[in-house]
């Protein structure tokens, strides 16, 4: 373990841990074979086209950036963004399953990369590979002609929110401690629920605008002909 992590003391008297070189090596690599599964499953016996890998590059790197840009940020941890969520969900509403759950689980990855908050492997597991990858079960619903998008984005957001709300049970229980919550469960479900409620509704506010929905439909066509 030591050959990955290596622990330090945050600003709350908590050990987290770190990635060392050999950490960031191992994990790009896991992303990069993630990817590769994914172009193996993204189209069941077709690899996956140019044009798919591209347009899947796109979203994730604007899921990126738009995660970066946080209109409310909570005290311990978790924001509301600019619509980051809804460019990694697009992926699995072009492509199905297989390829959004890859391509969420790397975004994951990327997010671990970019800015890790470790105190065990377990958690690691739960706050990164689960409950980002929950944004690519938007491909359930990649063939619904009728709200498709739509539905598929309420149950990634709900996916994430499971797991969020998991590991706020498990991992971080103490923090209800004197909050007035009766106990870590209904803590982290209001604390969690908080800021991905409010990106959710704005985000399914804009969705259903007629111009948005036809300029989505339009991209869609784009990325899967």
């Amino acid at each position: 373990m030591s050959l990955l992590f290596y622990p330090q003391e945050n600003d709350w008297g908590e050990i987290t841990y770190q990635f060392t070189t050999a950490g960031y090596v191992v994990l790009v690599a896991v992303m990069l074979g993630l990817l590769l599964l994914g172009t193996a499953i993204f189209g069941g016996k077709k690899k996956m086209s140019a044009r798919q890998i591209a347009f899947s590059a796109v979203a994730i790197a604007l899921a990126m950036v738009t995660s970066m840009i946080k209109i409310i940020h909570m005290p311990m941890g978790g924001s509301v963004t600019l619509f980051s969520m809804l460019f990694i969900v697009l992926i699995g509403y072009w492509f199905g399953l297989g390829g959004g759950l890859c391509a969420a689980i790397a975004y994951g990855i990327l997010q671990m990369l970019i800015d890790p908050y470790v105190l065990s492997v377990p958690q690691l597991f739960v706050d990164y590979i689960f409950a980002f990858g929950a944004l690519g079960l938007s491909g359930v619903f990649s063939n619904s002609e009728k709200y498709g998008l739509l539905k598929g984005y309420v149950l990634a957001v709900l996916g994430r929110y499971f797991f969020a709300v998991l590991s706020g049970v498990i991992f971080f229980a103490s923090y209800a401690e004197g909050s007035g919550f009766s106990s870590p469960l209904t803590y982290s479900m209001a604390y969690n629920g908080a800021y991905l409620g409010v990106e959710g509704l704005i985000t399914i506010g804009v969705l259903l605008l007629p111009p948005v929905k036809k300029a989505l439909s339009t991209i869609k066509s784009m990325a899967v002909e």
